[in-house]
């Protein structure tokens, strides 16, 4: 017989949801967010499982799920593949039935539902991973202003041996109050978010080739090679969640710059001359200068992206030595005709990944005046410019993450359904 765990004092929930949910409070971007609070969640309540959903018009759209279970089945560093999807919003589903009724949901057994009940178990997840799931623990996410925002769903709480157990008044008390606080910080978030993408509009006004998708797709490809840069880099966990949060958001404003450039530049359709392309790298020093007042982790990092991302490995990239308010020249390369370029470590970590998602995003996407390259021929150039434009290791790391980099960009297509997720029928 499974061995619940001790049961919890009212002043130990408390704590331990004061101790997760400050966690919480400084995270910035919303994506980052979402999977923090379903592990922060699982984690407290040792579940094996779970998926964090938002409500998206009538539809229930999952955005992260995770699975200790099939995770080790992975490789080191691997992570399990996954795309978003959704399902209509009703009350035939669990998820969609808390998030209706706004009330927790507490299943024992999935596949025991009382038949008197609006929803059920739909097991072809199961069945395609070939894995068990039993007892889940789901509630809506609810904003202050009583909006749903979204449904948290536990999988398989897991006893002090390891075995699956049903979820239990602790567990609901604590999942009940700690939704309370997240939805909250997703309420934040989501503002953040709102923010970043009028900027990032802004400068799409100047430039047609910065679009929304284009600056979701960058900033989705620099924190997944990130994350795999980190792990071979043995980064220690807590500085690669604060680093890969800030990673998201100022990736996404890497040309931002581009609302100081003239249209007459911007939108040129020949080639620039000479005195327009050195008008258009102002950009990167312009776009730096946004976030100079700002003393945060995103406003630093947004500033060495902004300014750096044009920086190559071998030092002959820009804007290079300069003064960061006039774009002054402070030290000249050796033929004495530009600011001389950083080279290798000296250009920082964020705008070396970004650098390659950039150009990766550009080569193998189609533009309003180019097409786009055959993912084979954009492989053999991102390895011929390995060493000369790009960090060797950013480059090895966005090759063995290649899987989720081809998932992204599906994912933030022309032709993906609004969100970028599959609409599925669940049984």
């Amino acid at each position: 017989m499974a061995t619940i765990p001790a049961i919890r004092t009212r002043e130990e929930i408390l704590f331990d949801i004061m101790q997760t949910t400050s966690r919480l409070y400084g995270i910035r971007d919303k994506d980052i967010l979402l999977e923090r609070i379903l592990t922060e969640a699982r984690q407290a309540l040792i579940a094996d499982a779970g998926s964090i959903y938002l409500i998206e018009g009538d539809k229930l759209v999952i955005h992260y799920a995770q699975n200790e279970t099939l995770q080790r089945r992975l490789q080191p560093g691997e992570k399990l593949p996954f795309s978003m999807f959704a399902f209509p919003l009703d009350k035939t589903t669990i998820a969609g039935a808390a998030a209706l009724t706004k009330q927790l949901i507490n299943e024992p057994d999935v596949y025991a539902i009382s038949p008197d009940k609006s929803y059920k178990f739909g097991n072809s997840s199961d069945i395609a991973t070939r894995y068990k799931t039993v007892s889940t623990l789901t509630i809506p996410l609810i904003a202050v202003s009583g909006e749903v925002l979204g449904v948290l769903q536990m999988i398989n709480a897991l006893d002090v041996h390891g075995r699956i157990r049903a979820f239990t008044a602790d567990d609901e008390m604590f999942l009940s109050l700690f939704a309370a606080n997240a939805a909250t910080t997703l309420m934040h978030a989501s503002l953040t978010r709102e923010m970043i993408l009028r900027m990032v509009q802004m400068a799409e006004l100047h430039d047609p080739r910065e679009t929304g998708l284009h600056v979701h797709r960058v900033a989705n490809y620099a924190v997944e090679i990130y994350d795999r840069w980190a792990f071979n880099h043995n980064v220690h966990r807590h500085e690669r969640e604060k680093f890969r949060d800030a990673l998201k958001i100022a990736a996404m404003l890497h040309d931002v710059g581009k609302i100081g450039i003239s249209d007459s530049i911007l939108k040129k359709p020949g080639k620039l001359t000479p005195e327009e392309y050195q008008i258009m790298q102002t950009h990167t020093w312009r776009g730096s200068n946004l976030f100079q007042s700002g003393n945060s982790a995103v406003d630093a990092l947004s500033r060495d992206i902004a300014l750096r991302h044009h920086e190559n490995w071998d030092g002959s990239g820009y804007p290079g030595h300069i003064a960061i308010d006039t774009g002054e020249i402070l030290r000249y390369n050796s033929t004495h005709t530009a600011a001389q370029g950083l080279i290798g470590t000296e250009i920082p970590l964020g705008a070396r990944i970004t650098a390659l998602a950039d150009v990766y995003d550009a080569l193998s996407c189609k533009r309003t005046y180019k097409d786009a390259w055959t993912e084979d021929k954009v492989y053999e150039e991102i390895k011929r410019l390995s060493n000369v434009k790009f960090d060797p290791e950013v480059t090895a790391a966005f090759f063995e993450v290649l899987p989720r980099i081809k998932i992204i960009k599906e994912r933030f297509s022309e032709a993906a359904e609004p969100h970028g997720q599959k609409l599925v029928q669940m049984p």
